[in-house]
């Protein structure tokens, strides 16, 4: 990977991030009444244009989650858990890769972890005395 981020980059593209990230998770909403219809309308008495329409509406708003999530990530973040509310940024400390962390509430990057260790091994980042890229 050529793209890491320094904390000052990951900061100064949160903003952009954060809307992307409440997009998906309204995207994800869709999907979720788009289901509930699509079910509802099966234990009902509609006929199947009414099944089919559902379901191809259903359909498009799946494609619109899948869009969003692949337009978050184009930016070089990756979502690591969306009920969470987690995102990751990829980023070297000295020589070895790590992860800028991300949690839903948050204003900035303040914490990283090893790119084997989850969200419960986040460290808070101290740039006096790390040398993040």
């Amino acid at each position: 990977m050529d793209n890491y981020f320094t904390i000052k980059s990951a900061n100064e593209i949160l903003p952009t991030i954060i809307k992307k990230f409440q997009k998906i998770k309204q995207e994800k909403n869709e999907v979720e009444k788009m289901e509930q219809k699509l079910q509802m309308n099966l234990s009902g008495t509609s006929n199947l244009d009414d099944y089919v329409t559902l379901k191809q509406n259903l359909n498009a708003s799946v494609t619109r989650f899948y869009t969003s999530i692949e337009e978050l990530e184009k930016t070089g973040v990756v979502l690591k858990g969306l009920e969470e509310g987690l995102l990751d940024f990829p980023s070297k400390k000295f020589d070895d890769e790590i992860w800028l962390c991300w949690k839903e509430g948050e204003t900035e990057i303040k914490f990283w972890h090893e790119k084997d260790v989850g969200f419960n091994g986040r460290k808070p980042i101290d740039v006096n005395k790390e040398s993040l890229v």
